[in-house]
Parts: C-alpha cells; structure tokens; sequence
C-alpha cells in the first residue's frame, strides 16, 4: 500500500510541476498527463483510468468544485461487462454403441452471446444456416424441408465462396452469428453448433471468444466446435462435412440439408467477467439560486482504449497491443472542462454547474447512462448539458456544435458567445451523437456537443499529446465557458425540443422501414429496451414509450437488440404488425405500422 502510494503522490507532484511551468497553456499539463504512458490508455476499470479519475478529483478540488450534497467523495463507481469467456463447456457425442466426450476449449467453446444451458438431441445439418428474406429479391433458406424443431442444429462459419459477387453480397449481409442464432430459434432449434469448414479459412479451428456488446443472451445455447468434433459426428453419414460444403459453396439455394446418426449432449457456459468503472462529478454552488431547473451539466469522457484489445482500435498489425494514449479522444474534452471549472470559480452563477467525468464512454456511454438512469439529482431540476468530446484538433478555426435542434435558445446563446471567440462554428440539428450527450437528449434534456473532429490518428496509438492544438484548446474553453455562463444565469432553462433522429431503427444496409424506437444499448433486459422513440413516429402512435421492453415483432421473439434489427428486415412501409412488450413487469400487445424510411 505504502509504494503504490508513494508512486501516486509521485505521479501528482510531477503533474502539478508541469502546471506550474507550463503557463503558456491551461489544458496542456492535464493533456500531457491523461495521455502519458504511465495511464496505459485509461481502459475502464483499469489502473490507469483509477489513477486518471484521482486526478481529475484532484484537479476539480484545486479549482473550488465540491462533492454533490450529501455526496461524502467526487466518485460515482458504476458495474459494466468486461468480456465473456467460456466456463466450462462440453460436449459428448453418442452413437454406434460408443461415446466421445469434448471439454478442451481447442474442441468445444460456447459462444459470448450464447445462454447458459445443458441440452441433449440429434443434430441437423443445414448447411451455412442462411435465411434471407424474399423482401430482398433472393431467396435463400438453408432450413426449407427441414424439421429442427426440439433438435439441434449445426451449421458452417460464413457464406458461400464460389459464387458471383451480387449473390456473395446478399448472403454475407446474412452470415453474422447473431442471425444465424436467431434463424435457428425461430425454426424451432434447440441448440446451435458453429464449424468453419474444411474450404474456409481458418479450416477446423474454434472461433476465438470475443467480447460481446450485449449484455444479455441470444435467447439459444450456441457453441462453436472443431473441424474433428464435426467430423466425428457425421461419421456413418450419407456424405461427408467437405463434400457437403463443396456442393454448397456453388451458392445453390436448393442444396437440402440432412439428420446426422449422432446424438450429443451439449453443455455451454458463459461467464460475463463484471468489473467496477468510476465516473467523477463535482459541482460549483451558485451564489443564490435564483432561476427554475437550477442545474447545468458540463462533461466529457475520460476513458479511452488501454491497449487496443476491446475491438474499437484502428490501430495497424505493427501498432497492435501498443498504448492507445487517447490526447484528443478524450483527454483534450476532460481538459477542457477542468479549465472551465477552474475559469467559473470565480463567475457569479444563478444555477449550480456541475462537472462530470464519464468513464465507460468507449464500451458503449456505460458510465454517462448509470447516471440517467440513477441521477444524483432529479433530470427535472437539469437546466441542459454540455458535452466536449475530441476538441483538442482544430483546423482552419472551424468548431462543431452538435445537437442545437434540441432547443430553440442554442442558436442565440451560440452566436452571442461567438462574437467574442470568432470561431467558424458549424452548427448541427441532430442530437443523435455517438457520445455521452446522446444519454441526455434521450432523457429529454437540451443537449449541445462540441467537436473539432475526427483525424487519421482516431483510436491509434498515435493519437498522443504532442499534436494537440492547445492554442486553440485554450481559445474553445473560453468561448464554452462563456455559453455556459449564460446559460446557468438565463431567466428561464433552455425549453427541450424534442428531434427525429435520421435513419432511426436499424443499422443493416437494405432496411427499409423505420419503427421510431430508440433502443437502450447498456442496460441489461431480455428483449429490446426501449430509451425512447421518436416524437410522431410509429412507436409513438402506438403507444410505446422510454422503458417499454419489446419481445415480440410481428410473430419474430425477440431476446435483444441484433433480433431486433434483423426483424426489421421483414416489415413492409405502411402495413400494421403486432408488437408485443413488457411495461412495469406486464405483458401488453399493440398495433404498430412501420414508416418508409426517408
């Protein structure tokens, strides 16, 4: 404890040293030090992002910010998945008097999204376990004339090979394992089994166990197997796993699958590793409270990518495992609203500003949306927030500000604030962004982002503090603090406005319709958790609202959001399906009519 002690305290006086020398600029010392290789890319729940959000504490005390009432610390620890990995799968063939049993992940490994479950059958093959849909003008089904229902279903990695590039199009849009788990639940299927084949590459290996974004199952145990297994379980069938998939790999959508003589038992066990992440928030106290909804919310999220190993890194083959420093991404934001505390210390305020320090921005706004959904203070009291996210590489004086649709007192505010720092500034409708402001917008709040934008080195180990803007840096805190100045001693909060999000409803290219949900990425549900919909869309006229779990979509069950999407590839614009839902643990049934996506 004493040396892990002495090397903080170490680590702090040099970074207050470098405060003290570095005058030229306000947000470079904190840059430099978020961004250094001592903080291993800040990774949430890591070493380095605990020793980041001491920091930042630290930081936000020196400039006179305090703890929340009836908050005895400045942290707020909040739980996230980490990673799957298997606990413990297994499988036993039997057959022809014998038995063969499999436990070495090299043999037999559940997949992340698979559920926990011990089940026991005969095997079906049906081919790459394809199912497009004839809304897409290629039918393809690798279930026709097959019964799978109570059985358990193997099926090939990928798609067809040997076929033209259109028809290889269409396909690989259906080849990702969520649809395959799906198309085999829906046919009936007990269990799904996962082979690369003898002609694909990486021919007989287990899939790699990857960190799952979902935090809950695809509603089917799933497990992949080695091309042996396979092999062992169509010893005795009419024809053997390579030629199966030779004759499949001509992209014949008539090729019949067939009954395998072997019967397994399948056991797959998952084990989603919890960890413990910290956001940081503080507040300053306005002198007299004096205006309705007496908080503004200023943030920015801390955490970055550790060493590249949670799949969102660009980085290249050489870079790989290297530390993601994370300057711009986020360092540069946190920066910048650590300087802005420290420049309204001194400003009389009407409202109370409060500081918050996400962490868990980079696996999915985990950190920002443990806030909403468990605020320290009601939203209802929050006038709006401010968001600061990749601020740190301006170009030619041009500053983006996201999210002005979300109240008609941005644009006035914005521009009065700019007269003054004479910034390019382009502003944006949508409030829709893929960073923490989003959470809030959702929650029905004003929101307004500010960006300089993305650049070559966005979540490479190159993006270090050496090629921040500080100049610049400096220039943004100024113009920020500013607006939200005016906006915590406006008379009145900012009025919310609430906006259509484009394209609203699925992420598969060829979707053509939209439903108007706002599905809820982080939070765990069985189903699809709705955080909002579209003010006048079709789940507002239907009668869905925030909160709202939908399990079932015209005759599709739904587990989570990749059913969800896939779903939609069904609907048709303008014709009523059947949603059902869960609302405050009831189930409940509406009509919903699905809109042409524009």
């Amino acid at each position: 404890m004493k040396r892990i002690l002495l090397v903080v305290v170490v680590v702090f006086s040099t970074a207050v040293s470098a405060q003290q020398t570095a005058v030229a600029s306000r947000t470079r010392p904190a840059v430099e030090f978020l961004a250094s290789d001592r903080l291993e890319g800040r990774d949430t729940g890591s070493p380095g992002e605990r020793m980041a959000g001491d920091y930042i504490a630290m930081q936000l005390a020196r400039a006179g910010a305090k703890p929340l009432p009836a908050h005895r610390d400045m942290f707020m620890p909040f739980e996230f998945t980490a990673g799957t990995r298997d606990g413990g799968s297994t499988l036993t063939i039997r057959g022809g008097g014998g038995q063969q049993a499999f436990r070495d992940p090299e043999q037999v490994q559940a997949l992340s999204f698979s559920d926990d479950a011990t089940i026991n059958g005969p095997v079906v093959f049906a081919g790459y376990g394809l199912v497009v849909p004839e809304s897409q003008g290629f039918g393809y089904d690798s279930y026709a004339g097959l019964d799978v229902k109570d059985k358990i279903v193997l099926v090939l990695h990928y798609f067809p090979e040997d076929t033209d590039a259109k028809t290889k199009a269409a396909l690989a849009r259906y080849s990702d394992l969520r649809y395959k788990a799906l198309a085999a639940r829906q046919h009936g299927a007990k269990g799904l089994l996962i082979v690369i084949g003898p002609r694909s590459p990486n021919a007989g290996q287990t899939l790699r166990m990857t960190s799952d974004t979902a935090l809950s199952g695809s509603g089917i145990p799933a497990a992949t197997i080695s091309g042996a297994v396979a092999n062992a379980m169509f010893a005795g069938a009419t024809k053997a796993l390579a030629a199966a998939q030779q004759e499949l790999d001509s992209g014949n959508p008539h090729v019949p699958g067939f009954t395998l003589p072997s019967q397994i038992d399948l056991t797959t066990k998952v084990v989603r590793e919890r960890q413990t992440g910290r956001n940081v928030i503080a507040y300053l106290p306005a002198a007299n409270v004096t205006a309705d909804r007496p908080w503004v919310i200023v943030g920015a999220h801390y955490d970055h990518l550790g060493h590249g190993t949670r799949g969102t890194s660009l980085a290249g083959k050489e870079e790989a495992g290297q530390i993601h420093h994370g300057a711009d991404d986020n360092a540069s934001g946190t920066s910048a609203v650590l300087a802005i505390a420290e420049k309204l210390a001194t400003t009389p305020l009407r409202r109370n500003v409060m500081f918050t320090l996400w962490s868990g921005e980079e696996i999915g706004l985990v950190g920002s949306n443990a806030f909403v959904m468990n605020p320290p203070v009601p939203l209802n009291q929050v006038a709006a927030y401010l968001n600061f996210d990749m601020v740190g590489r301006m170009q030619n004086n041009k500053l983006a500000a996201d999210g002005v649709a979300s109240s008609p007192a941005w644009a006035r505010i914005l521009e009065r604030a700019n007269i003054a720092a004479g910034f390019d500034l382009a502003t944006n409708d949508d409030p829709y962004q893929p960073t923490d402001s989003s959470n809030f917008n959702q929650a029905g709040l004003p929101t307004l982002f500010f960006t300089t934008g993305s650049h070559p080195d966005y979540h490479r180990p190159s993006d270090t503090a050496d090629k921040i803007n500080y100049e610049d840096l400096d220039r943004i805190v100024d113009f920020a603090a500013a607006v939200i100045q005016a906006t915590a001693n406006a008379d009145m909060a900012p009025a919310f406005t609430k906006v259509d999000p484009p394209n609203t409803g699925a992420t598969l290219a060829g979707v053509r319709v939209t439903t108007g949900t706002i599905p809820d990425y982080t939070t765990e549900a069985k189903g699809l958790l709705l955080a909002g919909v579209v003010g006048g869309g079709p789940a507002e006229k239907a009668g869905l609202m925030k909160g709202d779990i939908i399990t079932e979509i015209a005759g599709q069950s739904i587990t989570n959001i990749y059913d969800y999407t896939f779903a939609l590839e069904l609907l048709k614009a303008d014709t009523p399906v059947k949603v059902v839902f869960m609302r405050n643990g009831q189930r409940r049934e509406v009509e919903l009519t699905p809109a042409g996506r524009r």
